[in-house]
Parts: C-alpha cells; structure tokens; sequence
C-alpha cells in the first residue's frame, strides 16, 4: 500500500493558493484519489468561536499562547484524518502585534507530520493587484515593499519546517493565469 501523504501547503494572501488548491483537489479526484483538503485556519477559527472570537481576521491578533493552545487542537483534528492524501492549507505564519509568529511551530509538525511542504509564491505585482481585488478579507494596508518582506519569512519559515521534519519543500510559483501549470507541478514532486 502506498504511503499516505500529508502535504502542507503556505503561501501569503494573494498568491492564488486557494485557486490553486481547488484545482489540485479536482485532479486528484478525477484521477480517484481519496482526499481531504482543510484549512488549518478555518479549523482554528470554529474552535475560536466557541470561545467568543467573531472575525476570522482577529486570530492573528490573539497573543502568541491563545494561538498556540488553537493551533494544538486544529492540529489534533487534522492528524485525526486518514485519508490517502490530506492537504493542509495554512501559512507560514501569522503577522501578530508581538511579530512573525509561525504558522507552523515545531509542536504542530509533531503532531501532523507532513510528508511534503509546498511553498506557493508569485510576482510581489501579481500578490499586490490579487489583494486590492478581495474584499471578503479584512486585510492590513500593503505595498509592494511589505509583499517582498512577506515573501522573505516564508521562505525562511517554510525552510526551518523542512529541516525540522525531513519533508521536502516545493517553491512554486503561480503565474497569473497559469494555475494548471502551478498544479501540475506540484502533484509530480509529491508524487502523485
């Protein structure tokens, strides 16, 4: 039997990793492939809302304990899953008022255990006009200057994960209109 993957994926707002994520998940399945996608901030958030938090926005906001208390138990239930492929769509970390905190801490990869990280990134002129256009989130004000920061601690982050792990790491990046082509080369260095 074929090892299970769980595939990690970050990329900072605006990278297209949501468009992205749909289109793998959709190949998978053409290609009967049993998997489960999750979004390791939405998990936190329902357990945030049971506690009275109503702004996904606000978790980043929480102090470095409260977050770290919602990661364990968003982590918990996504090592629960057993399924042939789980991906995880997260980010490398989170913007907090204390600074970059990991998304990703070393007692969330302990408890998840992935098998391969992706790093999705793109053009900081394609992240920039990709976030001017979605107003469902209610994001920082940014500049193109920030955008490069941002890019800067992922990579960093997302490298300290594979070293901690052993996972390897995929950069890919997701050109404006050319999501099958992002897709599809991170399906082959997963290896699916």
């Amino acid at each position: 039997m074929a090892e299970n993957k769980r595939v990690v994926m970050v990329g900072i707002p605006g990278v297209g990793k949501t468009t992205l994520l749909t289109k793998i998940v959709e190949i998978l399945k053409n290609h009967k492939k049993n998997v489960y996608m999750v979004s390791y901030g939405t998990l936190m958030f329902e357990v945030a809302k049971e506690n009275g938090l109503t702004d996904r926005d606000e978790l980043r906001k929480l102090s470095v304990s409260e977050q770290q208390k919602l990661q364990k138990l968003a982590a918990e239930k996504i090592a629960g899953h057993d399924e042939e492929i789980v991906i995880i769509d997260t980010h490398a970390f989170i913007n907090s008022p204390e600074g970059y905190y990991p998304g990703l801490p070393e007692h969330v990869l302990k408890i998840i255990k992935p098998t391969n990280f992706v790093s999705v990134s793109a053009k900081p002129e394609e992240i920039y006009n990709r976030r001017m256009k979605d107003d469902t989130r209610n994001r920082d004000k940014i500049t193109l200057a920030v955008i490069k920061k941002e890019l800067d601690v992922q990579s960093g982050m997302i490298s300290a994960c594979a070293v901690i792990t052993g996972a390897p790491v995929r950069l890919v990046l997701n050109h404006e209109g050319k999501v099958e082509e992002a897709a599809d080369k991170i399906i082959r260095a997963i290896g699916l």
